[in-house]
């Protein structure tokens, strides 16, 4: 990965936490916190 595709990729991101933030309170990024932390604890019981 080149360093100019880094930074879109991280200014879409960031991009994307701001209007959750401002727009939805939130609500998304929980969910997806939630989801992934989910899927964290199923990877391990595999492991």
């Amino acid at each position: 990965m080149t360093n100019p595709i880094a930074l879109v990729l991280g200014a879409i991101i960031l991009a994307l936490v701001f209007v959750d933030w401002q727009l939805f309170d939130w609500t998304y990024g929980l969910f997806l916190a939630r989801k992934f932390a989910e899927l964290l604890e199923w990877i391990a019981f595999w492991r």
